[in-house]
C-alpha cells in the first residue's frame, strides 16, 4: 500500500479498523514488523477484503497488541465499551450455584468456553505449517499426562478420513475451516493440518486445536447446571496453566487473534427453550440487557432462532472477572426463567 493512497476500505464498509485508522496512523505504523514479522498490512487485509466486518483487524501474535496499539486500543476500548482506568479483573475460582432448572423444562445445554494462545507461537493467522504441527505436538504430550479425571483421546483431524470427519462435525465435536474473514486473516491456512480435538472421557470436556486461537477450552453439559460445568472448565484450565505459558497482559488479560475476545477470553451460555418469550422480544431484549447478556440464534451467531431454543449467553469479556459473568449468567437466567413462567 503506497503512503500517498488512501486506505483501501470500500464505501460501504462501517468496520471498526475504518473508523480508527487514519491514513497519517497508517503510516506511522505500517514499517513496524513485530518479533515474529507480522505487520498492519497482514492485521488488517480481512478488514478489507469483506467490507462487512465489524472489527477487521486480527492479531498476529502477543506483541501486536503492543507494536499496534495506537489503533487496537481505541478499538478494544470502543468495542468492549469501557470506562477509564478499565484493566482486566482476574477470578477464576469454583462457583456454588443452584442448578436453576433440574428438571430441564427450559434449560437443554450449558456451555462455558475459554480461548488461549501460547506465548511461543505466532497466533493462528500468522504461523507457518511447521509451527502448526509443533504446537499439536506440545499439547498432545501433555494430553497425554492429565490427571485422571481430566483423561480423554486426542484426534488428530489429518488421521481421519472423511466419513470419521463428518461423524465427528455431525456430534459437534470437529471444526471447519473457519470463515471468509478468518481465511483473509489466514487463520484458515493449512487446514486440516495441525488441528484436532481432544475429548475428556467422560465428553463432558472439549479442546479444540489451532482453530482461531491456540486452544479452545470448552466445558458442556446437558441442563443448566452451571456450577458444574465452569468447575469442570476451571480443574482443566488450572491443569494446562501449571504446563503451558499462555499469551496474557495484565491490563488486557488473555490476548486472543481478534480483539472481540481478550480479557477473560470467555463465553458462558446456554441454549434454553422459551416458548412465551419468542413472542416477547422486547420483555426478553430488556432482561438481557439487564444483565449484561446477549440472544443469539440457536446455532450462534448470524443464525436463526429454531423452535423457540435461544443461545443466551454473557455481553462482556473485559474489565470484568470469569466469576462475575458466570453469576451475571445465573440471575439473568433466574430472571428469564421467572418472566418466562409468569406469561
Amino acid at each position: 500500500m503506497k503512503a500517498d493512497q488512501e486506505l483501501p476500505f470500500h464505501a460501504s464498509s462501517r468496520s471498526k479498523i475504518k473508523q480508527y485508522l487514519t491514513i497519517a496512523l497508517y503510516n506511522d505504523l505500517k514499517t513496524i514488523r513485530t518479533p515474529s514479522g507480522y505487520t498492519l498490512d497482514q492485521a488488517i487485509t480481512s478488514g478489507i477484503e469483506n467490507p462487512d466486518s465489524s472489527i477487521g483487524i486480527y492479531a498476529g501474535d502477543m506483541e501486536s497488541y503492543d507494536c499496534f496499539a495506537p489503533v487496537l486500543l481505541p478499538i478494544i476500548e470502543d468495542y468492549h465499551r469501557l470506562n477509564p482506568g478499565w484493566s482486566h479483573k482476574p477470578g477464576l475460582q469454583e462457583a456454588v450455584l443452584p442448578d436453576l432448572d433440574p428438571e430441564q423444562t427450559f434449560i437443554r445445554s450449558s456451555r462455558i468456553r475459554v480461548a488461549r494462545n501460547l506465548c511461543r507461537f505466532p497466533f493462528s493467522g500468522n504461523m507457518n505449517p511447521d509451527q502448526r504441527l509443533a504446537l499439536e505436538n506440545t499439547v498432545k504430550h501433555l494430553f497425554k499426562n492429565l490427571p485422571e479425571k481430566l483423561s480423554g483421546t486426542y484426534t488428530s483431524f489429518t488421521d481421519l478420513d472423511e466419513k470419521q470427519f463428518n461423524a465427528l462435525l455431525e456430534k459437534g465435536l470437529a471444526f471447519r475451516k473457519g470463515d471468509r474473514f478468518m481465511a483473509s486473516a489466514g487463520i484458515n491456512r493449512d487446514y486440516p493440518l495441525g488441528r484436532g480435538i481432544f475429548i475428556s472421557r467422560d465428553k463432558v470436556l472439549r479442546i479444540w486445536v489451532n482453530e482461531e486461537d491456540h486452544l479452545r477450552i470448552i466445558a458442556q453439559s446437558q441442563g443448566g447446571d452451571l456450577a458444574y460445568v465452569f468447575n469442570r472448565l476451571i480443574q482443566i484450565v488450572r491443569a494446562l496453566e501449571d504446563k503451558l505459558d499462555f499469551a496474557f497482559d495484565r491490563k488486557k488479560g488473555f490476548l486472543t487473534a481478534c480483539p472481540t475476545n481478550i480479557g477473560t477470553a470467555m463465553r458462558a451460555g446456554v441454549h434454553i427453550h422459551l416458548k412465551q418469550l419468542e413472542k416477547k422480544r422486547s420483555l426478553l431484549e430488556a432482561i438481557t440487557r439487564a444483565y449484561h447478556l446477549q440472544i443469539r440464534g440457536t446455532d450462534g451467531e448470524k443464525t436463526a432462532v429454531e423452535k423457540a431454543v435461544f443461545d443466551i449467553s454473557n455481553a462482556r469479556r473485559l474489565d470484568i472477572s470469569a466469576n462475575t459473568i458466570v453469576k451475571d449468567l445465573h440471575k439473568g437466567l433466574e430472571a428469564i426463567i421467572q418472566a418466562e413462567r409468569n406469561l
